[in-house]
């Protein structure tokens, strides 16, 4: 069985913030990191080169295969920050159109910049996706 190339690492999430640019990129990257930390209640962690994420969870398929993943967490890439989450399908309907200007993906919402959305609203999309997580493979 294959082994999951993205983990959690040492790897300090300050230092990997100040490498990101463009500058309003890693402006980006801070105020996430922050905000996401406050919503989660959980500290940052790196995982692998380029994901921050908060909170982890042990999972295992039907299938056997199993692993930890974080319960939420960002990239801050250079064209755009990827906010991951359980998955689009499992937010509360409406949320996602009154997020703003994002493009979305099964489990990923892609945004160009903060200033594109509503905080408030990735707050609740957050905070249903970690709920719905929960009850899916609890602690």
């Amino acid at each position: 069985m294959a082994t999951l190339k993205t983990t959690a690492t040492p790897v300090s999430v300050a230092d990997f913030l100040e490498t990101i640019e463009p500058l309003n990129r890693r402006a980006d990257g801070i105020t996430l990191c922050e905000f996401m930390t406050r919503v989660t209640g959980q500290p940052p962690v790196m995982w692998g080169p380029s994901i921050i994420g908060f909170g982890k969870y042990h999972y295992t398929y039907d299938s056997g295969r199993s692993g930890e993943w974080f319960r939420i967490g960002f990239s801050p890439r250079k064209a755009k920050m990827v906010v991951y989450i359980y998955s689009v399908e499992a937010v509360e309907p409406g949320l996602l159109s009154a997020l703003g200007k994002v493009k979305l993906g099964k489990g990923c919402i892609d945004v160009a910049k903060l200033t594109d959305i509503d905080l408030g609203v990735l707050e609740k999309v957050i905070t249903g996706s970690m709920t719905t997580l929960a009850k899916r493979f609890p602690d």
